[in-house]
């Protein structure tokens, strides 16, 4: 009796981590010290020092279960996205600029092939918020999962100056809210959906004229990352005074995150396009409309609160960032709270 007949395959994690050193390669910041192999990462915080008050902001997530989709389409190259996304843009989210992600994969099964796709796209996801990949964990646990399936999280840290973190402390009444367009359902939400849509290959692979695209690929579409088009507004000179990323629990429960005391989020849900995909969940799921903004993003995937003389040069910046902004309402003084109308 050995390890592998035990059902963990060492062999297999040696050939996973040389098929994924390639992609992890492509994440590398000059703040990295050392390679990939280590017992830890090791990142300088050298560049930081010119920062009045270096302040270090964190999120932790995984991608739920939307993996059950990437099982069924056998699509694994984008989940990855997914996960960056839910840890960096809640560091964006605060004001935070992303430095480094690590992930975790528990495998029924380590197949160096799938878990070499599996971190393209977390490599992916860090190219795209400017993060260093400088670690993970790929654990093989048969009999805890089934050998097809896996659990994808990360955790992921950032800087910001204090004075510049984003707490909505200056919130005030005639403060204008843009959103930003989400890519469709991204990650939350995804039990729901697969109580509404039957998880059946020939389901999944229709194709949907309203979606310009089949179902399964309209849902498996990675959640957007919005670090750069934050980024992008800090640097057209506008201060974001108050920011929502808009995940599990939709509006209600997100946006009042963002605000202070005495202060009321108004949203105007005709100001920006909805994106067809959640017409047809709630249609197909008899979905009360309120229920639909309680979950999902309906079509935001983050939202800000400037001065209304800054209105414009942040519209300009989202699209300088290739990113899609609406003007989507305002703040007014009362409870705490959101009102979509």
């Amino acid at each position: 009796m050995d390890y592998k007949n035990a059902g963990v395959d060492i062999e297999a994690g040696y050939k996973s981590v040389e098929l994924m050193k390639k992609y992890v390669k492509e994440t590398m910041r000059p703040e990295v010290l050392g390679g990939l192999g280590g017992f830890s990462g090791a990142f300088s915080i050298n560049a930081f020092k010119g920062m009045e008050k270096p302040t270090l902001v964190s999120g932790t997530d995984g991608v739920g279960t939307k993996l059950k989709l990437a099982f069924l389409l056998n699509k694994h190259d984008t989940v990855g996205i997914d996960c960056v996304a839910m840890c960096v843009n809640d560091i964006a989210c605060a004001g935070g600029e992303p430095l480094f992600f690590l992930d975790y994969i528990a495998c029924g099964k380590n197949e160096p092939e799938k878990i070499a796709k599996i971190v393209s796209g977390v490599a992916e996801g860090c190219c795209q918020s400017d993060a260093a990949l400088i670690g993970g964990e790929t654990a093989e646990m048969p009999g805890f999962y089934p050998e097809n399936e896996y659990d994808l999280a990360g955790f992921a840290v950032g800087v910001v100056d204090e004075k510049d973190l984003i707490t909505g402390k200056d919130l005030k009444a005639g403060d204008v809210l843009i959103g930003m367009a989400s890519s469709g359902v991204h990650s939350n939400g995804f039990s729901l959906v697969r109580k509404v849509f039957e998880m059946k290959e020939e389901v999944l692979n229709e194709y949907h004229e309203e979606l310009g695209c089949t179902l399964g690929e309209a849902l498996i579409a990675p959640t957007k990352i919005y670090v750069k088009a934050l980024r992008s507004i800090k640097e057209a000179g506008v201060r974001v005074k108050a920011c929502s990323h808009i995940t599990g629990g939709g509006f209600y429960e997100n946006i009042p995150r963002m605000l202070k005391e005495g202060t009321h989020a108004v949203v105007k849900k005709n100001s920006y396009p909805i994106p067809p995909i959640f017409k047809m969940l709630q249609e197909k799921g008899n979905i009360a409309e309120e229920m639909m903004y309680n979950t999902y993003n309906m079509g935001l995937g983050m939202i800000v609160a400037v001065e209304p003389a800054d209105v414009e040069k942040t519209l300009e910046a989202i699209q300088a960032a290739d990113e899609n902004g609406y003007i989507v309402g305002q703040i007014e003084e009362g409870e705490k709270g959101v009102t979509v109308c």
